[in-house]
C-alpha cells in the first residue's frame, strides 16, 4: 500500500468539517500536503502552498490535487478547523503502532509555550502544549494543549490517560509533582520520577533531611562524573536512597520507594563556581546508575524536541493563531520530527534532512515510508 494511502487510512477518523457542496479540494489531500510540507521545512501557510506547487507533479502521480494546489488561505481554513482531539487521537494511534516500547523505558513529560500563537492584542491567549517524549526511541508520543485559565497540572493527567505507560518510568518536573498525578501514573501501570521543589515544602524538607547523610560522603568515581569542555568544568553527582520511613509519613504519594538528589557543579574560566541541587521522588526502586540515567534522560525532551521545534522548525516565531491552527500545526511538527528521525539512511541533522526532502521527492518518499511503513502491519 502506498504511503499516501496508509496515511489516509490511519488518519481516517479525522473529520472534514466543510459543507460537501462547497468542497473543491479533498480533505486528505490538503492534510497530506501539509505534513509533507512541514517535513520539507515549511513554517507557514504560504510555504505550504509553495511546497505544493513545486511538488505538484509528485503529488499528482499519487492521484492527489488533480485540479491543482489550493491557495494558502484555503489550506489555512481547512487545517484550522480540524478538531484537535481527533488529530491527537490519530497521532497517538500512529505512535503506539510504531513505538518499540521497552520495560522501564523513560517517558519525559514537559510543557512548552508557543510564544507567537496569541490573538492580536491579547498575549494571554498564547497556547501552551504539554508533550510526552520517549527518550530511548526519540519519539514524540502525544501532546495536549492546556485549557484556558489552567496549566500543566490538569493537562498532564489528560495526556497520560491517552498513552500506554505500563512498565514505563514517567519523569515530570516540579509542576507535575502532585499526588493525583502520581496516583494516576501508578493506576496505569507505570512508575513516576518527580522533581520536588518549593511547591511541596514539607515533602522537600523531608527529602533533604533524608538525603543529607548521603550527600556528606566524600566524592568518588561511583557517585560523581566530571567533564571539561569549552573553557569550563562540569561535574555531576547523584545519590539515591530507599524512601524508608518517608513512605509511611507521606502516604498520599502512592508507592513511594526512592529518594534522590542530582547535584551539578560548574566552574567557569573566571573560577566562578555554580552549584545546583535537584531533589526527586520515585515509585520505583532505583540504583544510582538508573537514577542518573533517568534524571539526565528527562532533559532529552528539551534538547532533542523543544530545541529542534524552536531552532530548526521555527515554532516560537510562528505567528499562526486562527481557530485551532496553532495546536494542529504543533501536532504536525511532532509528526514531522518523528518521521525525520525514523529515516536513518542518511546520517544528517533534522535541518539537513528537511532541506533534502524539500529538494528531492524521492527522499521525501523515503522519509514518509520510514514513518508509515509499520502501519501496513496493522
Amino acid at each position: 500500500m502506498s504511503v499516501d494511502a496508509l496515511f489516509t487510512r490511519f488518519f481516517s477518523e479525522i473529520h472534514d468539517n466543510r459543507q460537501p457542496a462547497k468542497i473543491s479540494y479533498p480533505f486528505y489531500d490538503v492534510l497530506f500536503l501539509t505534513v509533507c510540507a512541514v517535513i520539507g521545512g515549511a513554517q507557514g501557510w504560504e510555504d505550504i502552498e509553495d511546497f505544493g506547487e513545486v511538488h505538484l507533479a509528485w503529488l499528482q502521480d499519487k492521484g492527489l490535487f488533480l485540479n491543482g494546489i489550493p491557495v494558502h488561505d484555503t489550506i489555512a481554513r481547512i487545517i484550522s478547523r480540524i478538531q484537535p482531539e481527533q488529530f491527537q487521537a490519530a497521532f497517538i494511534r500512529w505512535t503506539q503502532a510504531i513505538q518499540q516500547q521497552m520495560d522501564g523505558a523513560l517517558i519525559a513529560v514537559d510543557g512548552k509555550t508557543l510564544r507567537r500563537s496569541y490573538q492580536p492584542g491579547d498575549r494571554s491567549s498564547t497556547i501552551h502544549m504539554v508533550s510526552a517524549y520517549a527518550a530511548a526511541n526519540k519519539l514524540v508520543l502525544g501532546q495536549v494543549k492546556t485549557a484556558e485559565k489552567s496549566n500543566e497540572i490538569t493537562a498532564i493527567p489528560e495526556l497520560l490517560a491517552l498513552l500506554d505507560i505500563r512498565q514505563c518510568l514517567v519523569s515530570i518536573d516540579a509542576m507535575g509533582c502532585q499526588t493525583a498525578i502520581a496516583t494516576s501514573i501508578r493506576q496505569q501501570g507505570g512508575d513516576y520520577l518527580l522533581a520536588v521543589k518549593g511547591n511541596q515544602p514539607k515533602l522537600l524538607e523531608a527529602v533533604k533531611q533524608a538525603l543529607a547523610p548521603a550527600m556528606a560522603t566524600p566524592l568518588s568515581a561511583q557517585t560523581a562524573a566530571v567533564e571539561q569542555a569549552h573553557g569550563r568544568v562540569d561535574g555531576r553527582e547523584y545519590h539515591v536512597i530507599p524512601a524508608g520511613e518517608l513512605a509511611a509519613q507521606f502516604a498520599d504519594w502512592d508507592g513511594l520507594q526512592s529518594l534522590g538528589v542530582a547535584i551539578s557543579y560548574r566552574i567557569e574560566k573566571n573560577q566562578k563556581i555554580a552549584i545546583e541541587q535537584r531533589y526527586f521522588i520515585s515509585s520505583k526502586v532505583l540504583d544510582r546508575d538508573e537514577f542518573a540515567r533517568a534524571v539526565r534522560g528527562h532533559w532529552a525532551i528539551e534538547n532533542e524536541l523543544h530545541w529542534v521545534l524552536d531552532v530548526t522548525m521555527g515554532e516560537d516565531a510562528c505567528p499562526i493563531y486562527r481557530e485551532d491552527a496553532a495546536e494542529n500545526l504543533a501536532c504536525i511538527r511532532h509528526m514531522a520530527v518523528n518521521m525525520l528521525r525514523a529515516e536513518t539512511s542518511r546520517k544528517a541533522s533534522i535541518r539537513r534532512k528537511q532541506k533534502i526532502a524539500a529538494m528531492s521527492s524521492d527522499y521525501l518518499d523515503t522519509v514518509l515510508a520510514a514513518g508509515l511503513q509499520k502501519l501496513s502491519e496493522i
